[in-house]
């Protein structure tokens, strides 16, 4: 399968905080890519390092082959771009901002895709951009990025200001639009339950590093959150190998793990921690983005 973004080795400083070293990744063709991170730990920058905004101070990153910091311009427009679901021209109505737009994609406009999603929103032709919500504006340019018919999608906090029945509305419409035009999308998210109903692969990252690259059906079939019953007193290293940020309260430990029970168990008893029986649920994506980053 093609790889529509190839980043190598990204390392990027703001001033001298690192926010990440060698980081690599790669966006195979027709799939939905969720960068998964808390606050601060590079997912606009990533964002607008693809964008070719940012220059990174070290490694490359290519988009359908070619670096994005001397890509031609015309292999550019086939890139839909959405930072924080900003649109601008907001004196603009509805109709007024399509056809604006559409001068800038003869060829391959599909205003149907636009209008589409605006009737979905239920906005009419006149209403100016001005006087929508915030969640309404974002679905504009979102709208706007679909009639451009990218081959790849670009989207950093595409939910940005919806409410939960229009973010429902707009993910199963995403996802269908991806994978019935065999789009790539790669974006950002801080509403992960979102994401879980979109996403085909996501990265989950921390401060400085990639934590878990994989197919979202795999991670959520190999991670589990385990508890068990600890005396009130008992002390718990933070650094069991296999076992991310194990805690107490009162008397239940809590980790997550890729292990099986057996493993986690006999971790815990070599780590010198009394216990009782073990315990394995599965996790939802949140869930799993929570147990691999730490709840702070």
């Amino acid at each position: 399968m093609e790889n529509i973004i190839e980043c190598k080795n990204l390392t990027h400083y703001y001033g001298k905080r690192l926010i990440y070293r060698d980081l690599s990744f790669d966006v195979p063709q027709g799939r939905i890519l969720g960068l998964l991170g808390k606050n601060g730990t590079g997912k606009t920058t990533t964002i607008n390092i693809l964008s070719g905004y940012l220059r990174p101070h070290a490694g490359e990153c290519s988009i359908f082959g070619q670096n994005i910091r001397t890509m031609d311009p015309a292999l550019r427009r086939r890139i839909g771009l959405l930072i924080e679901g900003h649109v601008q021209y907001q004196f603009m109505t509805i109709e007024q901002i399509e056809r604006f737009y559409s001068a800038f994609y003869p060829g391959q406009w599909r205003r149907e895709a636009y209008y589409d999603l605006m009737e979905k929103l239920k906005v009419a032709p006149g209403q100016r951009i001005s006087r929508m919500s915030c969640g309404q504006r974002s679905q504009v340019a979102l709208g706007l990025i679909m009639a451009q018919n990218p081959d790849l999608l670009v989207l950093d906090d595409f939910s940005l200001g919806l409410d939960p029945g229009y973010r429902r509305l707009f993910v199963d419409y995403l996802r269908d639009y991806a994978k019935s035009e065999n789009k790539t999308v790669f974006l950002t998210s801080h509403i992960i339950q979102d994401m879980e109903r979109l996403i085909d692969d996501c990265i989950v990252m921390d401060y400085g590093r990639i934590l878990i690259q994989q197919p979202v059906d795999e991670l959520l079939a190999t991670l589990h959150r385990y508890t068990c019953t600890v005396p009130e007193s008992a002390a718990v290293p933070a650094d069991i190998d296999g076992l991310y940020h194990p805690q107490t309260i009162r008397t239940t430990l809590e980790t997550h793990s890729f292990l099986t029970a057996q493993e986690v168990d006999r971790r815990l008893t070599e780590a010198g921690i009394p216990h009782g029986e073990l315990t394995a649920e599965r996790v939802t994506l949140e869930d799993a983005f929570i147990g691999l980053t730490g709840k702070y």
